[in-house]
């Protein structure tokens, strides 16, 4: 008896161990991973925008679905299902602004390699250049002169560039306030600083499609969001009717910054002195490698 129990029991386990060994455990964490990135991208990218209520609506379709199934609703049953038999072809039709700016995003995203010296290079006319983004900004805001400034981070903007005039200066308040000087020719566009110098002046700049947007917030604000929601640039907007000087990232509009809080505001979103701490931690200085 002690023999056929022992026998079934390792029938059963090489039957757990045949299961379990056909499965390659890597690939499947792997795919796992991989799966739960592209959703968690994919509702970063929906998430507050019209795209969001879209997806909305669709789940809320697929359990009036999922109802009517349970229900015999066969009627209901049948117009959901042929809708849902071509959700891939209506979501791209739906959802192509979004997939479109995925797709931008993915093309146009960098990966930084360089030197701890370059790096730092960068840090430090980053750190400058935002000194004098605010101290523009405040002689502007008493002014009542409008700016539409962008700082270029990992997306590239060389496109946007292209759309003004190419400058390629080292950045200072006097020549910021220059550039949006009311009468000045490049004062209605955007001015792109690449690493802490002054890339092009005078750039367009895609509008957001966002609805909700207060009525007072002119077309500089739209073009801050727009180009904030298609890019990872943080964008610094002085109103002209008002002097209030705002700041787009990642779609989202903050307002009424004073030079003080504009400052700490961008140290810490650009933050260029962690950028070289970081290097120091993982690449250390000099040959011998060892972090400072």
């Amino acid at each position: 008896m002690f023999e056929t129990i022992g026998t079934a029991i390792g029938n059963v386990w090489a039957q757990i161990v045949g299961v379990f060994g056909s499965i390659n455990i890597l690939s499947a964490l792997l795919d796992i991973v991989l799966l739960t990135l592209v959703f968690y991208f994919v509702l970063r990218l929906v998430r507050d925008s019209r795209a969001e209520q879209l997806l909305k609506g669709l789940l809320i379709l697929f359990a009036v679905y999922l109802l009517a199934e349970a229900l015999h609703l066969d009627a209901l049953s049948f117009v959901l299902e042929l809708l849902f038999d071509n959700a891939l072809i209506l979501a791209v039709v739906i959802f192509q602004p979004e997939l479109r700016r995925l797709l931008e995003r993915v093309g146009h995203s960098r990966f930084q390699f360089g030197s701890l010296n370059a790096m730092e290079e960068n840090a430090k006319r980053t750190a400058k250049a935002i000194d004098h983004v605010c101290n523009a900004c405040e002689i502007l805001r008493r002014q009542k002169m409008g700016a539409l400034i962008v700082f270029e981070r990992s997306t590239m903007l060389g496109d946007i560039a292209m759309t003004g005039t190419a400058i390629d200066a080292d950045s200072s308040a006097e020549l910021i306030g220059n550039i949006f000087f009311n009468k000045a020719p490049l004062h209605d566009g955007a001015m792109i600083l690449r690493e802490g110098r002054i890339l092009a002046a005078g750039c367009i700049l895609p509008l957001t499609d966002k609805l909700e947007m207060s009525s007072e917030l002119g077309t500089r604000h739209r073009a801050a969001v727009g180009m904030s929601e298609n890019s990872d640039a943080v964008v610094v907007v002085v109103s002209e009717e008002t002097g209030a000087i705002s700041v787009a990232m990642s779609g989202v509009l903050r307002r009424d910054f004073t030079k003080e809080s504009l400052k700490e505001y961008l140290d810490r979103v650009l933050a260029p002195a962690d950028v070289v701490a970081r290097s120091r931690k993982w690449f250390g200085r000099g040959k011998g490698g060892n972090a400072k």
